[in-house]
């Protein structure tokens, strides 16, 4: 029984390297709070349709509605707020998807954040946007700087500048292109 155990674990582990192997960009960030427990991990994978999923797994966090965002720069310095993961990745756009000329390539959907504060959440970015760059290279992700994301303590109202008054940022992951 051990053997086929085995077999089946590796065969598992082949697929799951085949499926990232498949996309063009993978990319990881550990997100931690302001006292620096870990409090998530979330992964971003390019497909080849051009569209970007985005997984988060998430535990220790307030109940209730968070905005979620990618913020322009791959520093999170807890000292500061999170200050340090600067702006949302806005690619010369405006502030949210009920905003003419939104939203910024860093608006993500708001995370819902059920008792216990554990949660799952999968979500899509730039849906079938397919380009010779792909959508990591278009909007920056990894320039100099690099990119992070970052979790807030109030909901996104998907509309006011900068971050939709989604208040004080509670926990940031620097994005890690792998």
């Amino acid at each position: 029984m051990k053997p086929v155990r085995a077999v089946l674990g590796a065969a598992a582990l082949l697929v799951c390297v085949a499926d990232v192997a498949a996309a063009d960009m993978s990319a990881t960030a550990m997100l931690r709070d302001a006292k620096g427990a870990e409090v998530g991990y979330v992964q971003l994978r390019e497909t080849a349709s051009g569209t970007v999923w985005l997984t988060l797994n998430a535990t220790g966090l307030p109940v209730g509605t968070l905005g979620f965002h990618i913020h322009e720069t791959g520093a999170c310095e807890a000292a500061g707020g999170f200050k340090s993961a600067g702006g949302h990745l806005a690619g010369g756009r405006q502030h949210g998807i009920l905003s003419d000329g939104g939203p910024h390539p860093g608006d993500l959907p708001n995370i819902h954040v059920p008792e216990g504060g554990s949660l799952v959440y999968e979500t899509f970015v730039a849906q079938g946007v397919p380009s010779e760059r792909g959508w990591s290279e278009q909007v920056g992700l990894f320039d100099g700087d690099g990119s992070a994301v970052v979790i807030h303590a109030g909901a996104d109202d998907y509309r006011s500048p900068p971050a939709g008054e989604a208040g004080d940022r509670i926990a940031c992951g620097v994005l890690e292109k792998r």
